[in-house]
């Protein structure tokens, strides 16, 4: 059962409404798959289009997770600990059927949604320390929502080039 969200304007409004195009486009770009398809590895990367699913659910989970409690919050949410648990969320391992990483998907965004109509958008945390990341950088709870969008928009543009390798199928145009 989804439950609604209280009426919002302004910047809540525009952020959902984001999310959710991109959210949009990127499922769209599996409608129709079999479980075989989504598994198949089109480029010399480890990237599926269930992968690409897999890992946008878990990416966004994760930074949610550290919009609500820190660094530390976001370890516990299980970020990939080796070389290999890296390349696994990119791609479907055996048992994992599209429909259950869309489902999972869902979740996770529909979790998002309600933290992006309660949280304190000027709300902080310090970044986990990694060399991608400035030392001592911090986070607003707007830029981690808007760190996600992009997240999903570039993953997004990966999956409808696969689509479009696999069948000739494409999100746009």
């Amino acid at each position: 059962m989804v439950t609604p969200l209280p009426d919002l304007t302004g910047e809540r409004a525009d952020l959902l409404a984001a999310l959710d195009r991109h959210r949009g486009f990127l499922r769209y770009t599996v409608r129709g798959l079999t479980d075989d398809q989504a598994q198949q590895r089109l480029t010399v990367s480890e990237l599926t289009l269930g992968g690409l699913i897999k890992h946008v659910a878990a990416i966004e989970e994760r930074w949610t997770r550290f919009a609500l409690g820190g660094a530390e919050a976001m370890r516990s949410a299980g970020a990939p600990s080796d070389a290999q648990a890296w390349a696994d969320q990119f791609r479907m391992l055996p048992g994992e059927s599209l429909d259950v990483l869309l489902e999972r998907y869902r979740a996770v965004a529909e979790h998002t949604d309600g933290l992006v109509a309660t949280l304190d958008l000027d709300g902080e945390h310090a970044l986990p320390s990694a060399p991608w990341f400035e030392p001592g950088a911090v986070w607003s709870v707007r830029r981690v929502l808007l760190h996600i969008l992009a997240e999903i928009t570039q993953h997004a543009g990966h999956a409808d080039i696969l689509r479009e390798t696999l069948d000739g199928q494409r999100t746009m145009g």
